[in-house]
């Protein structure tokens, strides 16, 4: 046999054992420049009713956090194989908007987007930021909806005085997703995971609603957020936040790490978000101080295991992002696979209708962000397969 039949043979040989395997698939969603932001930051993203898939983050004038940003949007309707073209959602002029948060409501089918908008020329550091609801100087709270898989979006409706406390100076929703709960007396409410501050002294808590997103409530602040800064002051040992519901209707937070040990942080609430349990750290996953994302794949409710997915950098820098699986509500996390040993920063996760699990994170440092597409098989090698789908 010649050498170039046999050169052949081991490359088709290749393709083969990569497609068998189910190897990742990797798809450029939004990138600075190119999509018309110098910076485009803050990914979140959501499967609709439909199985549309729609990816959202801020549109950037410069890479800063406050930067006149607009709320920005892709879609996908071949499970993030291609996205169609950007789509601004929120633009208020100089003033920038921040933190992308999305839920589905499972009625419905009405998708709720929150976000927050910062005053021109402040930053969430600035000491002119005021509390309460009044005046230039104040951030707001923001709610727009999409009846029509995300083509068309309402107007903007603030939403304040329902979900920042008159305290705070800063406010954020997530960023990343809500849920709605399907267990429990609680069933049905939907929740957004916040963060307030004052900057460095940030507490977190959940916002929500029992009639669909017209009214919403704030539970109390988790316990055991500040730590002494060895200064002879406080600093918080939470940030940015995402939680999920358990199989009993409980709720586990997991949280950026801001002050404290190198890792994850979390807490679960067993009344629908109303109080929470004393903070405590995550051990299996480090955090270099980075928003991550939580998500639950199946519900046992649905005829499945119970598995709750993680991602985030393992690192002590936003580099070598994993995905962790749990089979125990969040409280062991005993498989990890590497997903990008690169540049990885803020992530989302997500599940498609035929069960292929989604990540729309950041890579190359915050260059542009990508969305991979990978199975159960995969991160498990094999171990665990798919009973049906989820739901």
């Amino acid at each position: 046999m010649s050498a170039a039949r046999i050169g052949f043979l081991l490359a088709l040989l290749i393709q083969v054992a990569v497609v068998a395997a189910g190897e990742p698939e990797f798809a450029n969603v939004f990138v600075p420049n190119a999509d018309g932001f110098k910076s485009i930051r803050i990914p979140a993203v959501v499967a609709s009713k439909s199985g549309m898939l729609l990816a959202f983050a801020e549109g950037r004038a410069a890479n800063a956090d406050q930067a006149s940003n607009k709320i920005v949007q892709k879609r996908s309707s071949d499970g993030g194989k291609t996205w169609g073209r950007l789509a601004i959602l929120a633009d208020d002029g100089l003033n920038s908007l921040n933190n992308p948060c999305v839920v589905v409501e499972r009625g419905t089918g009405r998708l709720l987007l929150m976000y927050q908008s910062y005053p021109a020329g402040l930053t969430e550091r600035s000491r002119d930021l005021h509390g309460g609801y009044v005046g230039n100087q104040v951030v707001r709270a923001w709610l727009i909806t999409s009846d029509d898989d995300g083509a068309t979006w309402s107007r903007p409706r603030e939403i304040t005085t329902q979900v920042k406390r008159p305290s705070a100076t800063t406010v954020t929703s997530g960023p990343g997703i809500g849920i709605q709960l399907r267990h429990g007396k609680h069933a049905g409410r939907i929740l957004f995971p916040f963060n307030d501050g004052p900057f460095g002294l940030w507490n977190i808590y959940a916002a929500y609603s029992d009639d669909g997103g017209k009214t919403w409530a704030m539970g109390e602040d988790a316990p055991g957020n500040l730590i002494d800064d060895g200064k002879g002051g406080k600093i918080s040992t939470v940030n940015e936040a995402q939680f999920v519901e358990l199989g009993d209707g409980s709720i586990r937070f997991n949280v950026r790490r801001w002050g404290g040990k190198p890792l994850r942080k979390t807490c679960v609430s067993a009344d629908g978000g109303a109080t929470w349990s004393k903070i405590q750290d995550v051990p299996e996953q480090a955090d270099p101080s980075c928003m991550g994302s939580i998500f639950q794949y199946t519900d046992p409710a649905d005829g499945s295991r119970s598995r709750i997915l993680y991602s985030g950098p393992q690192s002590t820098r936003r580099e070598n992002g994993a995905v962790f699986l749990s089979y125990d509500a969040g409280k062991t996390w005993p498989v990890k696979r590497v997903l990008s040993s690169g540049g990885f920063a803020y992530s989302c996760l997500t599940a498609l209708p035929d069960g292929v699990i989604g990540c729309l994170y950041e890579a190359q440092g915050t260059g542009k962000i990508l969305f991979a597409r990978f199975t159960l098989d995969w991160l498990t090698s094999g171990k665990d397969h798919l009973e049906k789908r989820p739901k």
